[in-house]
């Protein structure tokens, strides 16, 4: 695939290592290339650099790390309306278009470098393998599949079975479903499970619900991701499957940011992030205070994410790495988390099943969806230029796609969708009731 992945991944075996001294100076020449790169081909962040008064440093390669706080905070709105002033469509090895919904369902649309894939890559070959999970050990994941394979898809599929990976699609996950699931998990053996936090919960909570018992004498780790993992959770994750949980953090337009240890502590992935923990007035908390993340990617040249606000909250850890890694620590991701909705013939679908048809769609700007029956669901819309009847067709096709052909979708135009009483914003929200057991897994 034309990637530096494995030379990657040497490195980092390599540079983990390394003391907390040697790994910020590491930070420190990688956050200079980063940025060369950005004011030579990246106009926004070139300006950014100048009004900063940072482009003479630049230049000549002496940015500190403590300058980087000298930038201001970009979000996903700068880089949305910007994304033709900070792109490099002539980044050795070419672009690759990428959408993520973020946290306030405002659709993304962002690129790739080979070296932003090859570094997510590397980084979790090398976090797994804390786990003793090597590469080519069998790996099951539990995500997100689109409704009908298209020829891309089938090929993946065939090169995933030949990198010893399966896919279980989280969006399907009725009662039956997950029965043919404890099955197929049961006779494949993998080393490692992946998947969302909740998804692995439900499935976990379905087999103790059928008396199912897995047997997996080969199964190393759980591996949680997409959302919190709460402790009831892990305690019915490891329990049910018979391996520790562990947590990995990251997210599609920040990264691969972190992942935890056997231990139990979060270690950031430091040669290829630099990772913030700021306060409402922007200032560096202290550790053990929570704070949002905000990250500055270093192998993002492609389209450079420079002090980032991802807007998940956390807290700093104080504590070094247990194992003598010279890897940053986290003590904490809270985090987001999302629901299930459920489809009127009962299953079970990851609240991304929804999120995929709505960014897809050209004309959305924001969106939020609320599930009050499973046959009726409330989209609320914030439109722009692009929008029109042939997006409310796609809107309401994609959704009965997932959600069967009797859905009743009513979509209401907003000019701002509100945040929730907490302050955090939902892009899914199901009020359907599940059952006891169910509900405990996944809320």
């Amino acid at each position: 695939m034309q990637r530096p992945t494995f030379s990657m991944l040497a490195e980092l075996e390599r540079t983990q290592w390394l003391s907390r001294a040697s790994i910020e100076d590491y930070q420190s020449q990688r956050l200079n290339q980063l940025l060369a790169c950005a004011l030579a081909h990246s106009p926004w962040h070139a300006g950014r650099l100048r009004a900063a008064c940072l482009d003479d440093a630049v230049r000549t390669g002496r940015v500190t790390l403590a300058d980087l706080a000298r930038l201001p905070l970009m979000d996903k709105r700068d880089a949305r309306e910007n994304v033709e002033n900070i792109v490099w469509r002539g980044v050795p090895g070419g672009v690759y278009k990428y959408t993520t919904g973020g946290s306030s369902g405002e659709p993304l649309i962002f690129y790739f470098g080979r070296e932003r894939q090859a570094a997510d890559a590397a980084n979790r070959m090398r976090a797994h393998r804390w786990w003793g999970v090597e590469p080519g050990d069998k790996e099951l994941y539990l995500w997100g599949a689109p409704v009908e394979l298209n020829k891309t898809d089938r090929i993946k599929n065939l090169r995933d079975r030949l990198l010893n990976q399966r896919l279980l699609n989280a969006f399907e996950m009725s009662p039956a479903r997950m029965d043919e699931y404890c099955q197929i998990i049961q006779r494949w053996q993998p080393g490692c499970l992946f998947g969302y936090a909740s998804s692995l919960a439900l499935l976990a909570a379905h087999a103790q619900a059928r008396s199912f018992r897995f047997s997996l004498q080969g199964l190393k780790a759980v591996f949680a991701t997409g959302e919190p993992l709460y402790p009831h959770q892990r305690e019915l994750i490891e329990r049910v499957y018979g391996a520790p949980a562990a947590v990995e953090y990251g997210c599609r337009d920040g990264g691969y940011l972190a992942h935890q240890v056997p231990g139990g502590q979060l270690l950031q992935m430091s040669e290829t992030v630099i990772i913030e923990v700021l306060d409402e007035a922007g200032q560096l908390v202290q550790p053990g205070a929570m704070g949002e993340v905000v990250i500055t990617n270093l192998a993002t040249a492609a389209q450079p994410f420079i002090r980032y606000r991802t807007g998940d909250q956390a807290r700093l850890g104080s504590a070094p790495d247990a194992g003598g890694r010279g890897l940053h620590v986290l003590e904490e991701v809270l985090g987001r988390q999302t629901d299930f909705v459920v489809r009127a013939d009962g299953t079970l679908m990851h609240a991304l099943a929804l999120i995929y048809v709505l960014r897809a769609t050209e004309g959305v700007a924001q969106f939020k969806c609320i599930q009050h029956t499973p046959t009726d669901l409330e989209v609320w819309v914030v439109p722009n230029q692009h929008w029109n009847e042939g997006s409310v067709m796609a809107v309401i096709a994609g959704l009965r796609a997932r959600m069967g052909e009797s859905l009743r979708v009513d979509i209401k135009l907003m000019e701002a969708i509100p945040a929730e009483a907490s302050g955090k914003h939902r892009y899914v929200v199901s009020h359907v009731r599940l059952g006891n057991d169910l509900r405990q897994a996944v809320t």
